[in-house]
């Protein structure tokens, strides 16, 4: 017997009340009246010349035709959900970018980009991973990535994004803050170092101080939380310029005196080699490259002139 689409509604009829054993929820369920599930149940065993279910003042059975077709509906029923979902899901997801990179760059530079792409992008959904570690661009994984280093990244596709430089800061409410007129007057106060591969001795050699001392008092594995530090007042921090700048914008830290040194790695944009990004996630990396650099930071009065400039836009790239 071919199976023909007007029969498509008892068998849903008997799908429903094959599961609960009662017509009555199942009418429920479907939005109908008891009546028209029964009717829809009979037309069906007319058209098949089988019983489905044997009806008593309580209820009704499932016949031994009746449980093989209730299988079968079953069967076919989910198989049907799980299709109709994952073509859900593909469609949802054709609008989603994963997105990882460190906390303190998403936080300072990227967070407060991120309006001006949902604003051309509007169905574009971004979800931002910031985990510490280096997140696998496996099938399911992210989109793209922003690394810092110098690279290259096995099995990955990188795009130059902008470079950095370092520079020390403090916030005005350090202990002996006004002390410091020149670089070998940093020397003297409590400081903070990060997990930079560049730190305190790389500068003071990069400001022509020699032969002092220093008291590295602090360190964190998070540059986020060595900044926060010099927020506190803890000790005076050697800050990246793209991960500073919130903090400078807003005066809670302040830049020392001193030369800006530029870094030995720079930022990527980052995508798995082996496929081609998705729509959005072309859209997404495309929109990165063509963010220009934040402007340079204010330099506390008597300061030098920081000696690395703003990286220019960069231009789309072929993907």
């Amino acid at each position: 017997m071919t199976l023909r689409t007007d029969l498509l509604p008892a068998l849903a009829a008997f799908e429903s009340a094959a599961r609960h054993q009662n017509f009555a929820h199942a009418a429920e369920e479907l939005h109908l009246t008891a009546s028209a599930v029964s009717h829809h149940v009979r037309k069906l065993e007319g058209r098949l010349g089988v019983v489905l279910f044997q009806r008593h003042a309580r209820g009704v059975t499932l016949t031994a035709e009746g449980r093989q077709l209730a299988d079968a509906a079953s069967s076919a029923l989910s198989d049907m959900d799980s299709v109709l979902g994952g073509l859900r899901r593909t469609r949802d997801e054709g609008d989603v970018v994963r997105i990882t990179t460190v906390h303190s760059l998403a936080y300072a530079w990227l967070m407060p980009r991120l309006p001006r792409f949902t604003a051309a992008h509007p169905r574009t959904r971004l979800h931002v991973d910031t985990e510490p570690a280096l997140t696998r661009f496996d099938e399911g994984g992210p989109d793209v990535g922003i690394r810092y280093g110098q690279g290259p990244w096995q099995g990955l596709s990188a795009h130059p994004l902008m470079d950095d430089a370092m520079f020390p800061v403090a916030s005005a409410h350090l202990p002996g803050f006004d002390g410091v007129h020149e670089p070998a007057d940093i020397a003297k106060l409590p400081l903070i170092g990060d997990l930079s591969r560049q730190g305190w001795q790389d500068w003071f050699r990069a400001a022509g101080v020699r032969g002092e001392t220093f008291d590295q008092r602090y360190y964190f594995s998070d540059t986020t939380g060595a900044l926060m530090a010099a927020v506190q007042g803890v000790g005076a921090a050697l800050a990246r310029e793209r991960i500073s700048a919130p903090y400078l914008a807003e005066g809670r830290l302040l830049r020392l005196p001193g030369p800006s040194m530029p870094t030995r790695a720079s930022y990527f944009v980052v995508y798995p080699a082996h496929r081609r990004p998705r729509p959005a996630a072309r859209a997404f990396i495309d929109w990165l490259l063509t963010q220009p650099g934040l402007p340079a930071p204010p330099v506390r009065p008597g300061a030098a002139t920081p000696t690395q400039g703003v990286a220019p836009p960069r231009r789309k790239v072929p993907l």
